[in-house]
């Protein structure tokens, strides 16, 4: 497959998962698949998103996307919006999230295992 068609699979890939994470977050109001399905579902759009860009093999970035995730929830965890001005801006507030849940690293972690075991399971 060449690059142009990967970079459309990826990208394809992403929006499927975007609008899945759109229809979870107005339409599915119960305690497991909104709650944890959906961040496990973010380092998906993350992976895909990136893949878009960057085709290539990378043994590694699920293991990247993973520390960027934790980065994300420990900066909720301090109250990053407030702190830079852009707690009132909804944009912002549902880009980066507003409160830190261990529970929500541990579900980046299953979405990224399961990445790590999709980009490496050809490399020799």
């Amino acid at each position: 497959m060449n690059i142009m068609n990967k970079r459309i699979k990826y990208l394809i890939s992403a929006i499927i998962i975007i609008v899945t994470e759109v229809f979870i977050e107005f339409y599915v109001h119960d305690n497991f698949i909104r709650p944890y399905a959906g961040d496990i579902l973010v380092v998906f759009v993350l992976y895909f998103s990136y893949k878009t860009l960057f085709p290539k093999k990378n043994k590694n970035l699920p293991i990247y996307i993973f520390i960027f995730s934790v980065i994300v929830e420990i900066l909720q965890g301090i109250n990053i919006m407030d702190i830079l001005g852009l707690g009132d801006i909804t944009f912002f507030r549902i880009l980066l999230g507003t409160n830190f849940d261990i529970k929500d690293i541990l579900c980046y972690l299953v979405g990224c295992v399961i990445l790590y075991y999709i980009e490496n399971k050809n490399i020799k």
